[in-house]
């Protein structure tokens, strides 16, 4: 037993597991992975073998995913499989050896890398510069705006389908804040589908910084480093590439982790970066009104830092945003009650929750892979007094509770392999429980599983 903690303190488990001995671990890894996998093959098996009358109902051809069935390669097919290669082999050396600011670097500039080639395996038009361009995207929608304060003082008007002038599909569905962000863009000069699949994927990437420096404020750079090399290879990054969510996902992390900052800080510091934390999860729930759930990975941020000072400086920072929008004519609840009449008027009223409340968590699993379901494993200790003893243990547990709080809402049926990518990322934080001596198998199989997605289906994003 001494050998193992030895061990165990040399990866930086920090202590975590340690009265299991290391077959036990590997046997829970193995457990797992297996549920995981079972879970995946039943959601995608079910509609497509045993229940066939579901399959039309569900509205998904690939179930449990959002996508049709399409193997193809494209122009960046060779470069993904290059940067996986790479990252597999250097990545978790570089993630012990680089300083944390370098290593921030690098982790956000091989994710970009990744998510780019990703996408392009679909082609530059298809893949890339196309996606956000489709009739029931955001951009379509840009043209028509000529006045921004016109269209925030009518917006929550045009949320209700059936209406000459109802917005399209993405736009009704979320906040003015979306639609808002991509004719800024446009205003700047960046308009047009490349440009708003560049801003999504740059700010989505970043997002991977922003979970490294959260678990670092929180007390344990060991633990960000071991997370660095799973987060390059992120299997989310195929919905991040092109996809607004991935902006919606950068927005609330970097919330979440100038709250972790400021909860880490004191004086006038700590009152700064919680106001600014605020102002980004404040606007962030006018982006998507599912972001409002990010608060519980917030909350679970200051439970790990034992202390609810930056609180009130981001409560006064979030309705900065609030009021901002309310002074311009949109109010957030009136926006979500008509947002679920519109969500009832579509595809969203045939889709069965007796198979998606369950096939949505499977969609999820695509996303997080099978390195994150072992992390979970790990992470769910008994006596269940344990689980709260380790700050990022913490985050990936809020994490976990948003995507339940979701789930249970039965407003996300289907697409929560990128309508849940905000709390799927937290849950990425479990891979740093996982052995150092083990990570370039959990990373070839984390790489294997998202270029097999963008291979064989096409997603929709």
């Amino acid at each position: 037993m001494a050998d193992t903690v030895t061990e165990d303190e040399r990866e930086g488990h920090n202590g975590a597991d340690v009265a299991a001995p290391p077959p036990v671990r590997l046997r829970r890894d193995i457990v797992s992975v297996c549920i995981a996998v079972l879970l995946v093959s039943v959601a995608a098996l079910v509609p497509l073998v045993f229940d066939r009358t579901l399959l039309a109902r569900i509205f998904a051809e690939a179930p449990p995913l959002f996508a049709h069935w399409l193997p193809h390669t494209g122009p960046g097919t060779v470069p993904a499989i290059v940067i996986a290669v790479l990252a597999v082999v250097a990545m978790p050396a570089l993630a012990l050896r680089l300083s944390f600011v370098g290593l921030c670097v690098v982790t956000w500039a091989w994710a970009l890398a990744w998510t780019v080639s990703l996408a392009l395996i679909d082609g530059p038009q298809r893949g890339y510069a196309g996606r956000l361009e489709r009739p029931d995207e955001y951009l379509s929608e840009v043209s028509g705006v000529a006045s921004i304060p016109t269209m925030l003082r009518e917006f929550a008007d045009r949320i209700v389908d059936g209406q000459p002038d109802s917005w399209t599909t993405h736009v009704s569905g979320h906040p003015p804040g979306a639609l808002l962000s991509f004719v800024v863009l446009d205003r700047m000069g960046l308009g047009g589908g490349a440009w708003a699949g560049t801003w999504c994927i740059v700010t989505g990437t970043s997002a991977a910084v922003a979970v490294l420096i959260a678990v670092r404020r929180l007390g344990d750079e060991r633990w960000a480093r071991r997370c660095a090399p799973f987060l390059v290879l992120f299997p989310g990054w195929v919905w991040v590439g092109v996809s607004a969510d991935g902006y919606f996902m950068a927005v609330a992390a970097w919330g979440v982790a100038l709250i972790a900052v400021a909860a880490t800080e004191r004086g006038w510091r700590r009152a700064l970066w919680a106001t600014v934390a605020g102002v980004l999860l404040g606007f962030g729930i006018f982006l998507s009104y599912g972001l409002i759930l990010v608060g519980v990975v917030a909350l679970a941020v200051l439970l790990a830092a034992r202390t609810a000072r930056p609180l009130p400086w981001a409560c006064a920072g979030a309705l900065i945003a609030v009021v901002a929008f309310w002074a311009s004519g949109f109010w957030w609840l009136d926006g979500y009650h008509l947002v679920v009449e519109r969500y009832y008027q579509g595809i969203a009223s045939d889709r069965p929750f007796a198979y998606w409340g369950w096939a949505n968590l499977a969609a999820t699993l695509c996303v997080l892979g099978p390195a994150a379901a072992a992390g979970v494993g790990r992470a769910f200790r008994w006596p269940p007094r344990r689980m709260w003893h380790s700050a990022p243990t913490v985050l990936l547990l809020g994490g976990l509770a948003a995507i339940v709080i979701a789930d249970l809402s039965a407003l996300s049926k289907a697409e929560t392999e990128r309508i849940w990518l905000p709390f799927s990322l937290w849950v990425m934080v479990g891979t740093g429980l996982l052995p150092i001596r083990h990570q370039r198998i959990w990373l070839v199989l984390q790489a294997t599983l998202a270029l097999l997605v963008n291979h064989l289906l096409l997603t929709y994003w």
